[in-house]
């Protein structure tokens, strides 16, 4: 399976990462290295999330961090990853409720 990150949960990375590396690169280092390797074993086992909460999604609770990912199944091939959320931060937003 591909494993496809859509450029919104590129820029939730991206910026969850930084925001920890202002004060300790090296646990921003770590929890990135196991986001990388609870996302790959998507790969394999592709439902291991939960239903989502938003129709057509699930939810990875990628242990040892603080993070949910969210991502939607497309076809047999390909995997999206619509976002990395902090699990303190409301989803989904009031619109899509």
């Amino acid at each position: 399976m591909i494993i496809d990150w859509l450029p919104a949960a590129l820029r939730n990375r991206f910026d969850q990462l930084d925001y920890i590396a202002e004060d300790n690169p090296l646990a921003a280092a770590d929890q990135d290295d196991e986001i990388e390797r609870q996302v790959n074993m998507l790969q394999d086992h592709p439902k291991m999330g939960r239903p989502g909460r938003v129709k057509g999604t699930r939810e990875l609770v990628i242990s040892g961090t603080p993070f949910v990912l969210v991502y939607r199944l497309k076809g047999q091939q390909r995997i999206e990853v619509l976002r990395l959320l902090h699990g303190s931060q409301l989803w989904p937003p009031a619109a899509r409720r």
